[in-house]
């Protein structure tokens, strides 16, 4: 079996009288990616703080690294990286020497400092940039020292809270291949994100944090299968393929393809059929071997699939998803 990177079960966290982590569990195998999601202020930020060692949770079991935090938080720190919301790039200096102040940090001879320091910035296109002062840096750069920086000292588990925040598409786009070029070297990467379509491109598996606990967790696909909406579309250009079509769905034996509240759409003036389907393998090999037993043929089919925006909201919303559909996602 794969081992944890991170493992942690009953964490808790409140200031004053407000509790902002209420008993959270998180499995989280090496050398992947995992995203937790949530609406501002749901405790994704105190979560990785509490998970890198920078705040004390009130309560739980939580190992990083095979290190247990409480035990042994030293241990845990020699085993992570954090990239923060915030960058920690020193403007008032070079991008070479916010590298070699790491370096400094993590007690590297000087000669080995100063060759990680060139390795790093080479890797993330900085070389040319090296000697400017870091203010002079776009965001993107900026974001790219900032990730160098993390890794210095060689993390085997890298905290990245909200990375591509006030990015462009290229940037962002740039981030994203920086972050699959770690975890293929075996760096598992905990990953916060408002981008929910950076979470459905990068994470193995994301979990959805609310109300101080994780409303569902599992992969991009398995989410998206919570929220009802999904459907088969088929469209014809002859009516009379439609007409044929539309009433043999009446007669369908589907699982989810029956006239009444659940049946196919028809929609006459497009000549389109919608069929409620959850996009699976099994369900379109069942509609596709009774349309073919039907003898219809659509003259195009496509799968509509409910996205990761919807699970947010679905999932934050005030009535949210029934506990009964989450547990058979986790």
């Amino acid at each position: 079996m794969t081992s944890l990177a991170i493992a942690a079960n009953g964490l808790r966290k409140s200031y004053g009288d407000k509790t902002v982590l209420d008993g959270v569990d998180l499995a989280v195998p090496e050398g992947t990616v995992f995203s937790l999601l949530g609406p501002n202020g749901a405790g994704k930020t105190t979560a990785v703080k509490i998970l890198s060692t920078l705040v004390t949770a009130d309560a739980g079991d939580i190992r990083i690294g095979g290190h247990d935090l409480a035990a042994d938080p030293q241990a845990v720190r020699g085993a992570i990286g954090v990239t923060g919301q915030f960058s920690a790039v020193d403007g008032l200096i070079t991008g070479e020497e916010n590298m070699l102040l790491m370096a400094d940090l993590h007690h590297l001879p000087r000669a080995e400092g100063r060759r990680v320091a060139a390795e790093l910035l080479e890797r993330f296109d900085l070389t040319e940039a090296a000697k400017k002062p870091a203010s002079t840096y776009s965001g993107g750069m900026k974001r790219r020292l900032d990730i160098a920086m993390t890794l210095v000292g060689a993390p085997r588990i890298i905290f990245l809270d909200e990375p591509t925040t006030g990015l462009d598409p290229r940037s962002r786009h740039t981030m994203w291949q920086i972050i699959r070029g770690l975890v293929s070297d075996g760096v598992t990467v905990f990953l916060t994100t408002q981008y929910l379509e950076e979470a459905d491109q990068l994470a193995d598996r994301i979990a959805v944090l609310n109300d101080g606990g994780i409303a569902a967790e599992g992969s991009a696909e398995e989410l998206k299968r919570l929220i009802p909406g999904g459907h088969v579309r088929l469209r014809f250009t002859d009516p009379a393929a439609y007409r044929s079509a539309a009433s043999a769905l009446r007669e369908a034996t589907l699982p989810h393809a029956r006239t009444g509240s659940r049946g196919g759409t028809p929609v006459d003036e497009a000549l389109v059929l919608r069929i409620p389907s959850d996009g699976s393998q099994r369900e379109l090999r069942s509609l596709l071997d009774w349309l073919d037993s039907a003898g219809i043929e659509a003259d195009e089919l496509t799968v509509h699939t409910p996205d990761l925006d919807d699970v947010f909201f679905a999932l934050t919303g005030p009535a949210g998803i029934p506990a009964q559909t989450k547990e058979n996602v986790r």
